[in-house]
């Protein structure tokens, strides 16, 4: 069975960072690109970033380029997004996705003084 585990969301204040993991199973990741997407209260969800198969070319999303960085360790089945600089309008559930066929429960990301 397909399985997407995000974690390593949690509460910060604005200029603090995260690193957030995609646990991945049950499908071939190693051929696959991923992304990680977010969704504010209210608001659609919207692109963050994306890293293809064998990691060696990344996309981001104008909001966050700079700030964050997108990884993978095919060994592990394991995505990556580290966060740095975070602002409040960072703050948002943010859910790993193979393309948009699968996806994972989402990691509750909070940026607040």
């Amino acid at each position: 069975q397909v399985q997407l585990v995000e974690s390593g969301g949690g509460l910060v204040q604005p200029g603090g960072s995260l690193r957030l993991s995609c646990a991945a199973s049950g499908f071939p990741f190693s051929t696959y690109s991923m992304c990680w997407y977010r969704q504010a209260p209210g608001k659609e969800r919207e692109f963050v970033a994306r890293i293809t198969s064998a990691g060696g070319v990344k996309y981001y999303a104008d909001s966050v380029r700079g700030r964050f960085t997108i990884s993978r360790d095919n060994t592990k089945n394991t995505m990556y997004l580290q966060m740095n600089s975070l602002k409040p309008e960072d703050t948002a559930v943010y859910y790993c996705t193979d393309g948009g066929t699968r996806w994972g429960q989402g990691t509750q990301v909070t940026v607040s003084s």
